[in-house]
């Protein structure tokens, strides 16, 4: 496990929940947005140069987004599972280093 694949899990589970939440609910925002939110990380991973903390500061901004969102409407799903998704993902990434 490194700190690359970490965040390939995370993007890879970003845009299925915006894809679930698509064809669930037919939100079409969820979907346009959670491809909007990997696109830096897909680029922080994929682009040879970029510090490693850039993709980290990404997932920290996701992780006040979800962790207010989840504040206000206190719903697990989604808002309170990516919180804690991106709260591992971020431990994951400092202690895999």
């Amino acid at each position: 496990m490194t700190p690359s694949l970490v965040l390939w899990i995370y993007i890879v589970l970003l845009i299925v929940g915006g894809l679930i939440g698509f064809l669930k609910a037919g939100s079409k925002a969820s979907l346009i947005a959670s491809v909007i939110c990997a696109i830096p990380l897909i680029i922080c991973n994929v682009v040879a140069g970029l510090p490693p903390w850039l993709a980290d500061v990404f997932v920290a901004v996701l992780l006040v987004y979800f962790g207010m969102k989840f504040a206000k409407g206190r719903k697990f799903m989604p808002a309170g599972f990516m919180t804690i998704l991106s709260v591992i993902t971020l431990i994951l990434r400092q202690v895999l280093k």
